[in-house]
């Protein structure tokens, strides 16, 4: 499905409810499968959290997780731990390129028994699950912090708990403690000091209902769209102040791009500040890799350049995501460089029209582009893809009086 997107007013007032956290959702997901007792609120209607449940509900001996990238991580200490049950992880064509091997050999560091079905270090992968005993792991500490959340998630069933040792800078913390957090709300005892995580044993919890917040992320779209209105007023419930979510740190970058945030109970107001004076930006986004497409396509809208860098994780997502922004931005006629972490753009003082965007299988390069609407009219190829994480994003989209047209 491809859509043609028109703004018809650039000054823009609404109130949008965002779906739930799929990074929230997802977490809990598990740890509701360890703790059955505990009940959750306001998850996520992503396809990734429907994948994900639908596995761990399931009893089937191939487990197919289509594009979900958290699933499959999650899910491979999942049913590593499961004592006696064997599994066939799979996925899509993409995910089957996508690495696998940092968690494998973790796991096998803690007794697990996978073996790999096609290419080594990629899925899908035969999971033999069993009773672990042993409670040390060493793990690079700059790999994706879905391996580490992987492990943190089930640490706690583990008959001696979990000490992991992170060797070398760590990225994505915001991540990792995301996860701690949700433990300690459930009063699982844990342990952050310098680069050793500790998870200590806990049979059961008490039981708790468990209120996923927002999704930041989801968020990250009507950011960009205030910052490239002439005038906008948007409200997004239901969101916290202090956020577990990493990627609340929209709010201060997004502030260097002209938008004022204000909070009323769960509510987010997002005000576009007039007579703001732009400057090229500079921002490591280590910790926030999953904004960096929105904050690149911002930049194009408000003809400012931006260097972006700590974006090493971007090349084993949905898509190489650097180099598909590299080539969907210079169709726009924008001046890009990227590099294997990092991405420049350089001053545009024309976008191009009517250009039609690749998203190769990725819901963030469709939704990352879609502002530019307000701009110039934009073609999103494959618009369908939105429901990885956001599938009410479109319709959404129509309330800021964007003309939304299956061609």
């Amino acid at each position: 499905m491809n859509l043609l997107l028109e703004a018809k007013s650039t000054h823009l007032k609404s109130e949008i409810k965002v779906t739930g956290s799929k990074s929230e959702t997802n977490r809990l997901l598990l740890l509701k499968a360890l703790f059955p007792n505990i009940t959750l609120a306001n998850t996520s209607n992503s396809d990734d959290s429907e994948v994900m449940q639908k596995a761990l509900a399931g009893s089937d001996e191939i487990v197919d997780i289509h594009h979900a990238g958290t699933a499959m991580r999650f899910l491979t200490a999942y049913f590593a731990v499961s004592e006696g049950r064997e599994v066939v992880m799979t996925g899509s064509s993409r995910m089957q390129e996508r690495p696998i091997k940092i968690l494998v050999e973790a796991l096998a560091q803690l007794g697990v028994e996978i073996s790999y079905e096609k290419e080594v270090g990629y899925p899908p992968i035969k999971i033999k699950g069993k009773k672990v005993t042993a409670s040390k792991v060493t793990l690079a500490a700059n790999v994706s912090s879905q391996y580490i959340s992987a492990l943190l998630l089930v640490a706690s069933k583990l008959e001696n708990g979990l000490e992991l040792t992170l060797e070398g800078e760590i990225t994505s913390i915001p991540y990792i403690q995301m996860t701690l957090a949700l433990l300690n709300d459930l009063d699982i005892q844990t342990r952050f000091e310098g680069n050793v995580i500790k998870v200590y044993p806990k049979e059961t919890v008490v039981a708790k209902e468990m209120v996923v917040e927002s999704d930041w992320s989801s968020a990250s779209y009507w950011f960009s769209i205030a910052a490239l209105a002439d005038t906008a007023s948007i409200t997004l419930s239901s969101y916290k102040q202090n956020s577990l979510q990493g990627d609340s740190a929209l709010i201060a970058i997004y502030e260097k791009m002209g938008i004022q945030t204000t909070f009323d109970g769960n509510k987010m107001t997002l005000v576009k500040q007039p007579n703001f004076k732009y400057e090229t930006l500079n921002f490591d986004l280590n910790n926030t890799p999953d904004i960096a497409q929105t904050i690149v396509v911002t930049c194009l809208g408000l003809g400012i350049g931006c260097h972006l860098t700590g974006l090493h994780t971007l090349k084993i997502k949905e898509t190489d995501r650097l180099e598909a922004l590299r080539i969907e931005l210079t169709k726009l006629g924008a001046n890009i460089s990227v590099t294997n972490d990092s991405l420049t753009l350089g001053l545009s003082e024309t976008i191009n029209s009517n250009v039609k965007i690749a998203t190769y299988n990725d819901h963030r390069m469709a939704m990352a582009f879609a502002p530019l609407a307000l701009k110039v009219p934009i073609i999103i190829e494959n618009a369908e893809v939105v429901s990885k994480s956001y599938p009410d994003f479109w319709e959404d989209l129509k309330q800021l009086h964007f003309e939304v047209s299956t061609l």
